[in-house]
């Protein structure tokens, strides 16, 4: 199931996508309090499908999750070319990255990102594929992590270079307001086929600026999920957003970073595009 959440007729409701049009969810605004109240996969979900039909053409897609529970976590140095281009190298004492990334409120597909230009012309894009977390989670094998994902979706990590170079840490630098977007919709996990292999992409104004695929993730979300529950309880609706491939313009030489009124498009195969426009 491609899941959205969307405003109609001034009135935000959920859907499913079935024949290019939307399949209004009876009893629920909400994507997160529905997998909270147990509706956490497809087939639960199917109880909740009406008979009102929307055209995409009718609709304002808004962000899946607008408020997260918790931070949003994030996977840093996920990737061996981002690694890589950024001047680092992976040894043998090599772990995961963790931190945390602050959003008071999550963008969605369309949605115009304002930068904060005034303090930081470094703003940067970054391509991951996000897990939303389907039900408690915690002290969770590797083999049944399936079992506690609910579905991914695309989620643009756009990072102030600036405030993390000033701070040397980097949790100001990723929570400013705007910087978190995620859409268009969430694809329910028994849509994918396993190991997951994605294309990932990032377009700026139509130059292709990333293209890699999840199979190149150093630590897989089975792996990253069995490690986070040893020691934290993941909740449904948490969101693990699982790193970016190379390509980002903090790398390039010049950097290339954005600007008013760029377009950002990042796509994830299976799951669709998301795009916003700079302000």
């Amino acid at each position: 199931m491609k899941i959205y959440r969307y405003n109609y007729e001034n009135k935000t409701e959920i859907g499913i996508e079935d024949n290019n049009k939307i399949i209004k969810l009876n009893g629920y605004n909400n994507i997160v309090e529905m997998i909270e109240n147990g509706y956490n996969n497809s087939k639960k979900i199917e109880d909740l499908i009406s008979e009102e039909f929307r055209e995409f053409d009718s609709i304002n897609i808004l962000s899946p999750i607008e408020r997260p529970i918790h931070d949003i976590i994030c996977v840093g140095k996920n990737y061996a070319d981002h690694i890589s281009e950024l001047g680092g190298e992976i040894t043998s004492e090599f772990i995961p990255n963790y931190f945390g990334k602050r959003a008071n409120r999550i963008l969605g597909h369309d949605d115009t990102i304002k930068g904060i230009f005034d303090i930081d012309n470094e703003m940067d894009y970054e391509v991951e594929l996000a897990v939303i977390i389907s039900k408690d989670c915690k002290n969770i094998k590797k083999e049944d992590y399936r079992n506690y994902v609910f579905g991914f979706s695309i989620f643009n990590d756009i990072s102030s270079r600036y405030l993390q170079g000033y701070h040397k840490q980097w949790y100001r630098g990723k929570s400013v307001d705007n910087y978190s977007v995620l859409g268009p919709c969430i694809v329910t996990i028994d849509e994918f086929e396993f190991p997951l292999s994605l294309n990932l992409e990032t377009f700026v104004n139509g130059e292709l600026r990333q293209s890699s695929n999840t199979n190149k993730m150093i630590f897989k979300i089975e792996d990253i999920i069995e490690d986070l529950s040893r020691t934290m309880t993941l909740e449904p609706g948490d969101i693990i957003a699982t790193g970016t491939p190379s390509g980002v313009g903090k790398a390039y030489n010049p950097p290339k970073y954005l600007v008013a009124n760029d377009t950002v498009e990042l796509r994830i195969e299976k799951i669709g595009i998301l795009k916003n426009k700079i302000q």
